[in-house]
This record gives C-alpha cells, sequence and structure tokens, in this order.
C-alpha cells in the first residue's frame, strides 16, 4: 500500500518516498539493520553463512567453510541479511578443522584411517576391497563415470566386471588425474596378458576398464589402481571367468602360449611409418621378427609335448621356420616391393591352420580373434576400450 504525496505534488520517480527521502525510522533503528522489513517481513538469513556453519560442524572441507564464512560476513554487512552468528561459528570451527587436518595428514594417521576404511570395505563389497579373480556387478549396471558399492558375486555366473591385476602407486604427493590414468594404461595392458595369456579366450565384447584413485582419496592413502574386465556393450555381461593362467593352465598350453605371445609383441611393435617412408625402420623391426622367431622355435623343440600334441605343433614350427627365413629377407633387402613380398609371407603362418590345430591340441581357444580395430601399427596390443570407471 502507497503512501500518497502531498497535495500537489505528483509521486517520486523511487515508489512510494520522494527520491532522497527513507522510510520512516523504527525503535529498532533504521530499516536495513532492524530484524523486520517493510510490511511485517523478516529479514533474510545468509544463505552463505548456513553453509559455512554446516561445513564448519561437520568438519568437511574446512578451508572452503573458512572462505565462505569470511564471504558471508562481507555479504551481510553489506545487505543488512541475519546470520553473523552463523558466519562467525563456521568460520572457527573451520578453522579448527583445518589444523586437524593439517596435523593428521602430517603424521600419518589419515593414513591409518584409510586402511581401516578398506579393511571395513572388504565387508561391505566396496570397489576399495575388490582383489585379483574377484568378480563383481555394479549397481548402475555400467562401468562409466564414478563408483564406490559393488556386489561381489561368483565369475562362474554372469557379472558386470572381473578384476584381474592390482597396482599400488609410490610417492606421496598425489600426481594427477592425468598422470595416474597414463599410468593405468601402461600398467593394465601389460598386466592384461598375464591374467588371460590365451588373447583368444577373451570374448571380442571384453575390454580393459580401471578404478583408480581420486584426489581426496590419495589423502587417505588410497594408493591402488583396479585393472579389471567389462563388456563394451552397453547391456552386456560377461560369463564365466576370464582367468587362463598357471593357475588354471597345464605345462604344454603355458609353453606354447609363451611361445606366440612374445613372438606376437614384437609384431605388435610394427613401426608407425610404412617402408616407402622410412625402410631402415622397418629393416630394423624385420630383424627383431626374425631373432624373437629363432628364440622361440628352439623353445618349442625342446619342450617335452604330450598328450599327442607334438605332431601338431612340430608342423607350426616348420611354419616359424619359412616366417623366420621372409623375415631374415626382409631385412637384408633394400628394395620396397620386395620387403613387401617377404613381409606377407612372414604373415602367413600367424593365426593360420597349423596354429590353429596345435591349439586345438592343447584344448586351447580355436576362433580366431577379428582384431578388428584394434591393431595398427606402432599401437597398443590388441584390447578393450579405455574407458575410466
Amino acid at each position: 500500500m502507497s503512501i500518497p504525496p502531498p497535495h500537489g505534488q505528483p509521486p517520486g520517480p523511487q515508489g512510494p518516498y520522494a527520491q532522497g527521502q527513507f522510510p520512516p525510522q523504527s525503535p529498532y533503528g533504521p530499516y536495513p539493520y532492524h530484524p523486520y522489513g517493510p510490511y511485517g517481513r523478516p529479514v533474510p538469513v545468509n544463505g552463505v553463512a548456513i553453509a559455512a556453519l554446516v561445513l564448519g560442524i561437520l568438519c568437511f572441507l574446512p578451508a572452503v567453510g573458512l572462505v565462505l564464512g569470511l564471504v558471508a560476513l562481507a555479504q551481510i554487512k553489506k545487505k543488512g541479511e541475519r546470520g553473523k552468528g552463523m558466519a562467525i561459528a563456521g568460520s572457527v570451527l573451520s578453522s579448527v578443522g583445518l589444523a586437524l587436518w593439517t596435523v593428521t595428514l602430517s603424521t600419518g594417521f589419515a593414513s591409518d584411517v584409510w586402511d581401516g576404511l578398506k579393511d571395513a570395505a572388504s565387508e561391505d563389497g566396496t570397489a576399495y576391497a575388490l582383489a585379483k579373480g574377484d568378480c563383481f556387478n555394479s549397481p548402475s549396471g555400467s562401468l562409466e563415470g564414478a563408483t564406490y558399492d559393488v556386489e561381489e558375486v561368483p565369475c562362474a555366473g554372469r557379472h558386470d566386471g572381473e578384476v584381474f591385476a592390482v597396482v599400488t602407486l609410490p610417492g606421496e604427493r598425489f600426481p594427477g588425474d592425468d598422470s595416474v590414468t597414463r599410468t593405468a594404461e601402461d600398467k593394465c595392458y601389460t598386466l592384461e596378458a598375464e591374467y588371460a595369456m590365451d588373447p583368444w579366450a577373451v570374448p571380442e565384447d571384453a575390454a580393459v576398464y580401471y578404478l583408480i584413485p581420486s584426489s581426496q582419496s590419495w589423502r587417505f592413502g588410497d594408493r591402488e589402481i583396479t585393472c579389471l574386465f567389462g563388456s563394451t556393450d552397453d547391456k552386456g555381461t560377461l560369463t564365466g571367468s576370464l582367468r587362463n593362467d598357471a593357475t588354471t593352465l597345464d605345462a604344454d598350453q603355458i609353453a606354447l602360449l609363451e611361445a606366440l605371445n612374445t613372438v606376437d609383441d614384437v609384431l605388435y611393435e610394427e613401426p608407425e611409418d610404412y617402408p616407402e617412408d622410412d625402410l631402415p625402420a622397418n629393416q630394423d623391426w624385420a630383424r627383431e621378427v626374425e631373432g624373437v622367431l629363432g628364440e622361440q622355435i628352439e623353445a618349442l623343440e625342446a619342450h617335452g609335448w604330450q598328450n599327442g600334441a607334438e605332431e601338431p605343433v612340430a608342423a607350426l614350427v616348420t611354419d616359424m621356420k619359412d616366417a623366420r627365413a621372409a623375415w631374415k629377407k626382409a631385412a637384408a633387402t633394400d628394395d620396397v616391393d620386395t620387403f613387401y613380398e617377404h613381409y606377407d609371407t612372414g604373415y602367413e603362418y600367424v593365426d593360420g591352420p597349423t596354429t590353429v590345430t596345435a591349439r586345438e591340441a592343447l584344448g586351447l581357444a580355436t576362433t580366431v580373434p577379428s582384431y578388428d580395430g584394434e591393431y595398427d601399427g606402432g599401437s597398443e596390443s590388441p584390447g578393450g576400450e579405455e574407458l575410466d570407471v
């Protein structure tokens, strides 16, 4: 309700009061500082002061609580809002909390707390309790984004993820998200082959994922990168364990896989530049392939094969010898076209009929992987998509 102006004067431009005038005084002092404004409405409480008090009481992010308390005091003075006491209390409590955090982090108490949390996690089924060989389901059914609570389940049934390695990071200072991610990619793709020695037995929709420490969990002693298999299909899950290592394979299976995987590791190191662009680099690589083939041929011939596998493996070794001769010629030629001819011959035995026959004789997977979009010269060895958890 407006107060009409004196008779004969037009209304002022700023509402019921003429320009340069103020509302009437109250017993509590000028309007901006008494507890009620016009029409009996309460003066609002400063929201930043409330937040500062809450953070101070909870001792959560004490540095933030201290800053919010100071900001709230400035806003209250400027706007005439309530909450000065809450802002002061929040600032004081946050200052105490900040001091306590500094002491606990410097004395190692926080690390002890984190160890306790991880011990408790082993009873809860949280992500931090996962160990090598564990299988689990994610509450969301997805391995993208952040996760904490997981449900450990038997690997024999359907599951979202299977842990194949846990890597402990060194150092006291958090190296940064990018550095931790690079380490996870490097370590997880390397350790993948130790857990699943037979790449043919890994489903094509299975990919490598990883759980990594955050800057917050690092403060409490979290130093673990958890490497795991998961499905690339949004609605897909894994069935059965993907583990095939010394705990599940016999001596003959391990001997063959070690030989084939060692050769594959060198083949995956093919130079990024084509022979026509950098022939010397490709010649050096061909020489490395020839050398590793010689070493693995000797290893396969020296192994004592059981259960009728000797003949199939001998046929594979014959093909490997032919391939070795081709790579040796590729390393020696100065002609690009001739290099390609020997290159093709050297690759003919890879994943060929004798490889399948030898695998079948040893009870290994016999379906040749497609490797679609997974291999390119100079890239990482075939593996899953690089998705964070």
